[in-house]
C-alpha cells in the first residue's frame, strides 16, 4: 500500500519550497498547498505607492509557489482561509492593541491557522503529515511519549518563539526538514535543485499590515469596516502622576517606545506602560524599565502537562531577545506561570510571549500579563 501523502505548505519562498524540492527528491508523494490569508488589494491607501515588497502571503508569491510545484512536478492548490484568519488574528491583533498590549500575529497565526486549519484542510485530502519550512526541530521522547520542540541548528533561524503553542496532536504531524540546516546551506540546496526562487529575497513585514505602522493599519481597518474606533485621546504622563503632554491612542504606543511621544523634558523619556481604562500613557526613565519578575498566561507546554516544581530555565520575552536566565514557579492555576530573573530585563511587554528554553529543548511558553 504506497504511503500517504505529505501536505507541505508552500508560501513561495525559498524556505518552503526547498522543503518541497528535499521531499520530492527523498521519493515522498506530495500535495503542495499556498494559503491564502489576506487580500493584498485591502486597504490600499496604506500601500499607496503600490504594491510593497517584503511581505509573505502576496500574490507574486502564489505565483512563486505554483513555478515550484511545476518545476517538481507535483500537485499544487491554492486555499482560501481568509475568513478564519480575519477572526483569528486580524481582530484579536486589533483587540490587542487597543487593550494596550503588544501581539504576535505570526503566533496567533501558526497556533490556528498555519498548524491548525491547514493541518484540518491537508487530513481532508489525505494527508498525515505536514511540512513546513520552520527552521525547528521536533522529536518524540520514547519515555513519556510526549513531542518534544528544540531549537534549530542554526541559532540565527531558530523560529520556536513562533510554535510554542503548538499541541501535542499538531507536532505528531509536522516535519521541519530544515531544522538541521543552515540558511547558507538552503539556498544552496535551492540552487542544485533548480528551484525557480533560489535568489528570493525572505519576507520580512506582517503580511496584513503593508507598510509596518500597526496603528495606521488600525484605524484604516476601522474605516473600512465603516465603525468609530472607541474614543482614544488621552494623557502622557511620567510615572509621578505629572502630565507631559496628550496623545491620540494607546494603540500608537508599546513598552520602551522612545520616537513618537511628542514631548521634551531635558532628557530622554520611554514608555513605561499604557493604561487603556485611564487612556493614559505612562513614561520613564530608561532604568525604569527594568524588571526582574513576570507572570504570563496561557501557557503551553511540551516535556509535561505542566510543571510541578520551580525550574531553572532560560526564557525569550521578545523573538531577538537573548534568553536570559530566570527560576520558573507555577502557579496555582496550571495555565499560568512565574518568572524571577537572576538580572534584571528591559522592557517586558505585556501581549508578548515568554518562551522558556532548557538549553534547546523548548519547554513551553505563555503570553506576558
Amino acid at each position: 500500500m504506497p504511503d500517504k501523502p505529505i501536505a507541505v505548505a508552500m508560501s513561495g519562498g525559498v524556505d518552503s519550497s526547498t522543503v518541497a524540492g528535499l521531499l520530492h527528491r527523498a521519493g515522498h508523494s506530495l500535495i503542495g498547498l499556498t494559503m491564502q490569508l489576506w487580500n493584498q488589494r485591502r486597504l490600499p491607501n496604506l500601500a499607496p505607492e503600490g504594491a510593497p515588497t517584503g511581505r509573505c502571503c502576496s500574490l507574486d508569491d502564489v505565483y512563486d509557489a505554483r513555478l515550484v510545484a511545476q518545476h517538481l512536478g507535483i500537485p499544487h492548490y491554492v486555499v482560501n482561509f481568509e475568513e478564519r484568519f480575519e477572526r483569528e488574528v486580524v481582530r484579536p491583533f486589533i483587540d490587542e492593541y487597543l487593550a494596550g498590549r503588544t501581539p504576535i500575529p505570526c503566533t496567533l497565526c501558526n497556533n490556528s491557522i498555519k498548524f491548525g486549519q491547514f493541518d484540518e484542510f491537508a487530513a481532508s485530502l489525505g494527508a498525515d503529515r505536514v511540512a513546513t519550512g520552520h527552521y525547528a526541530r521536533v522529536e518524540r521522547d520514547d519515555r513519556t511519549g510526549r513531542y518534544l520542540l528544540r531549537r534549530a541548528a542554526d541559532p540565527d533561524r531558530d523560529q520556536t518563539y513562533f510554535l510554542w503553542g503548538l499541541s501535542q496532536a499538531q507536532l505528531a504531524r509536522t516535519l521541519f526538514p530544515l531544522g538541521e540546516l543552515r540558511k547558507s546551506e538552503v539556498r544552496e540546496m535551492a540552487r542544485q535543485m533548480g528551484l525557480p526562487v533560489a535568489e528570493k529575497a525572505d519576507s520580512q513585514e506582517i503580511c496584513f499590515v503593508p507598510n509596518g505602522d500597526y496603528a495606521a493599519f488600525i484605524e484604516a481597518w476601522f474605516r473600512e469596516q465603516g465603525a468609530v474606533r472607541p474614543a482614544a485621546r488621552g494623557d502622557i504622563v511620567s510615572t509621578s502622576g505629572q502630565k507631559l503632554g496628550e496623545h491620540s491612542g494607546v494603540h500608537h504606543f508599546t513598552v520602551g517606545q522612545r520616537r513618537g511621544l511628542n514631548i521634551a523634558v531635558g532628557e530622554p523619556l520611554y514608555v513605561i506602560s499604557t493604561d487603556p481604562a485611564a487612556q493614559r500613557v505612562i513614561v520613564g526613565r530608561n532604568e525604569e524599565l527594568l524588571a526582574t519578575r513576570l507572570r504570563a498566561t496561557g501557557a503551553n507546554w511540551f516535556p509535561f502537562a505542566a510543571p510541578s516544581e520551580p525550574l531553572r530555565v532560560s526564557i525569550k520575552i521578545r523573538n531577538k531577545h537573548l534568553a536570559a536566565s530566570a527560576t520558573l514557579f507555577p502557579a496555582s492555576d496550571p495555565c499560568s506561570v512565574e518568572a524571577v530573573f537572576d538580572q534584571p530585563q528591559r522592557a517586558i511587554t505585556p501581549g508578548q510571549a515568554a518562551v522558556f528554553y532548557d538549553g534547546d529543548r523548548v519547554l513551553g511558553g505563555a503570553w506576558i500579563s
